[in-house]
């Protein structure tokens, strides 16, 4: 019983984290600190990523119909911009989707450390201040998917792979690539969304297959729940951050990575 609230309150973690852009792997190595499933670290590395699932799936289910090609209510117009969508997502993901299969090992052995995540928790925010306060009086060039060529797709794209670094966050290495670009705050927001359904479930795949399909009861227990409650927090916080972006800027989230560095940091400096 203890393993499985431990399960939800990392899939709250994960659901809220995942999304904004403060780094869920920065989040989940903290709280892992406190919070230490008893199963074997073959299953943890695995669960820390597979619980991404859930997370993702709150985005198919939240932009099912604008991300459905195939619905009857859309014309042909609709249907073939909604293509155009799925298209420009593929473009994204193609830097970080080759690099990841490549280097998925090395990245693991060699940044998934507490000392590389506080230090892109910080630089990462000190980032988004300096951005947002360069374009304060500047106007999005992009303000529609319509607008949103695949070159600038394949930039954003780029910009993608710096998350491959735990602490970057993925959805704040898009969003801020997105915003440099000229895409408005909405936009980049929701392609950093549409990029990750299809990093995750690859990458999901990618732990699943590694890790095998052979769970004891509690062991998939735990994964399931993990995912579910990541699902149902993480449609909160995508609705959250669609309203709050509406009339903020990103300056917050970037006070609130260099502060949560420099905790991490003082953490593990006293008690690591």
């Amino acid at each position: 019983m203890i393993e499985v609230l431990k399960a939800i309150i990392l899939g709250i973690v994960e659901g809220i984290t995942e999304w904004l852009p403060i780094s869920s792997t920065g989040h989940m190595i903290l709280v892992e600190e406190f919070i230490q499933l008893d199963t074997t670290a073959a299953f943890k590395e695995m669960f820390f990523v597979v619980i991404q699932l859930g997370a993702i799936l709150a985005v198919v289910a939240l932009y099912f119909h604008k991300l459905n090609p195939f619905s009857p209510k859309k014309s042909r117009q609709e249907k073939k911009d909604t293509m155009a969508i799925w298209f420009k997502v593929v473009v994204g993901i193609l830097p970080a989707g080759v690099l990841g299969l490549l280097f998925d090992d090395w990245l693991n052995d060699n940044f998934y450390n507490y000392f590389v995540v506080a230090i892109m928790l910080i630089v990462y925010g000190v980032l988004f201040i300096f951005i947002e306060n360069r374009n304060k009086d500047k106007k999005a060039t992009i303000t529609s998917f319509a607008e949103l060529s695949y070159k600038t797709a394949l930039m954003i794209g780029l910009f993608q792979c710096l998350a491959l670094i735990p602490g970057t966050s993925r959805s704040g290495a898009t969003i801020l690539g997105a915003i440099i670009v000229g895409t408005s705050r909405y936009v980049a927001a929701e392609y950093s969304f549409f990029l990750s359904i299809p990093i995750m479930f690859g990458a999901s795949a990618l732990k699943l297959v590694k890790f095998g399909f052979d769970f004891t009861s509690m062991e998939l227990t735990i994964l399931v729940t993990g995912m579910v409650v990541a699902f149902f927090v993480s449609i909160v916080a995508i609705k959250f951050l669609m309203k709050y972006i509406q009339n903020n800027d990103f300056k917050a989230f970037g006070w609130y990575r260099i502060i949560l560095g420099l905790l991490v940091i003082g953490y593990f400096f006293y008690f690591g």
